[in-house]
């Protein structure tokens, strides 16, 4: 090895001998801290949420290093590029137009979105409907179900409804699915005292927010693991669902949570 090496027989016994330097030992210490941090994340934090948790917990620590410590420790944020299938052509309502566009917001309940997802169960389509506040990014409220109708929309609305006991004038927001434009729904909106908006006609980025939730939800939930029964989704959800809301870092809200994003504000 030595002559491999280019190296004398003495400077290798004196290396081997050598204690690992001051700068190697932090090293050490910080990815047994990033390796904890990433996994009280459930795999989901790449350097820079790593990097906040950290300095929140009162160390300093430099982003690059983070990212060092974690390319050289093989520690990768769980992140997945996720294919989607295109759903049937929907029906539209242009006389619902979109009123979030028009609103400053500054606080809770003052605009709501939802969307509906596809999760698959073995060979067969599930479908999750969720409630999202746009101020803060908490979901509020979700559904689960075989079919995706104004069904599941309305149970995931009155979940929302019952958790936030929100007053009227509140808008909420989605694409211009029948699942959202059918008459029971805008039945319940009109009966709540909401105001229904709805994604300009070829505008899908309208309601980017709740397509950016299930984008982190499947990849970091439900990418790569197979769901037999209902149930096990389900459980995924119930477990996933409050991580997000009370302790995920979200960048847009400045690294918090959405539930200490509403905490912090006046």
């Amino acid at each position: 090895m030595c002559r491999v090496y280019a190296v004398t027989r003495g400077g290798y016994y004196a290396w081997k001998r050598h204690a690992p330097s001051r700068r190697a030992q932090a090293d050490a210490d910080l990815q047994q801290r990033i390796a904890r941090v990433h996994r009280d994340s459930r795999g989901t934090y790449g350097s820079p949420r790593v990097h906040r948790v950290l300095h929140a917990n009162g160390y300093c620590v430099g982003e690059n290093r983070v990212a060092r410590i974690m390319r050289a420790s093989g520690i990768k944020a769980r992140v997945a590029t996720l294919r989607y299938t295109c759903p049937n052509l929907r029906r539209f309502f242009g006389h619902i137009p979109n009123r979030q566009l028009e609103v400053a917001i500054s606080y809770p309940d003052q605009v709501w979105v939802g969307d509906i997802t596809y999760l698959k169960v073995g060979t067969l389509w599930r479908y999750l409907a969720v409630v999202m506040d746009k101020c803060s990014r908490r979901i509020v409220g979700w559904s689960f179900g075989r079919h995706k109708d104004a069904r599941l929309t309305l149970r995931a609305l009155n979940h929302a409804v019952y958790n936030r006991r929100p007053p009227p004038g509140l808008i909420f927001h989605t694409d211009r699915g029948i699942e959202y434009a059918g008459g029971a729904f805008t039945q319940r909106i009109a009966q709540l005292g909401f105001t229904q908006s709805m994604n300009r006609p070829g505008k899908v980025t309208d309601n980017a927010f709740v397509e950016s939730f299930f984008h982190s939800m499947k990849a970091e939930a439900f990418h790569g693991n197979r769901f037999d029964q209902d149930q096990e989704v389900v459980g995924v959800l119930r477990r996933y669902l409050p991580f997000y809301n009370r302790d995920r870092l979200h960048s847009s809200l400045n690294y918090v949570s959405p539930m200490t994003y509403e905490q912090q504000l006046p």
